[in-house]
């Protein structure tokens, strides 16, 4: 999709590593500056960028990081199916403005693999999946 320009960071761990990997970025230097209202944290890294602990206990998560997804400059990111789920859950209104950027652009191919793991994980959301990939596609195609 279109970056989003943002001025922090998303880490997602498992639910059950969060209280490692909070006490880890502690002893780096970040600080706490902020829980958040989905389970997280937001931290300040020691160079002032913000960074936001996601510790997600969805179902789907040990899945979703199973599957090796890497962005163009080699960092693992979550597959746009997971990122799909997470985004549908948390239905920030910036997540549902992502969410039809991405279906509008995405493949027909990963589209199928989005509706795969929707239906498997909130079946009650795949009209809502459906109608996102339309307006994602009348916005992105200017139609």
């Amino acid at each position: 999709m279109p970056e989003r320009m943002t001025r922090d960071l998303d880490i997602l761990v498992h639910h059950l590593d969060g209280d490692a990997a909070l006490v880890r970025l502690r002893e780096a230097g970040y600080q706490v500056a902020s829980v958040l209202a989905i389970p997280g944290h937001t931290l300040n890294a020691p160079d002032g960028a913000g960074v936001n602990l996601l510790r997600l206990p969805f179902p789907w998560i040990d899945e979703a990081f199973q599957q090796e997804q890497r962005d163009p400059a080699g960092f693992p990111v979550l597959g746009l199916p997971y990122l799909v789920l997470m985004k549908m859950e948390t239905s920030r209104p910036q997540d549902l403005g992502d969410l039809s950027r991405m279906l509008g652009l995405a493949e027909e191919d990963d589209l199928e693999q989005v509706r795969d793991v929707v239906t498997r994980y909130m079946p009650d959301a795949a009209e809502d999946l459906e109608s996102l990939i339309c307006l994602g596609r009348l916005e992105m195609d200017g139609d």
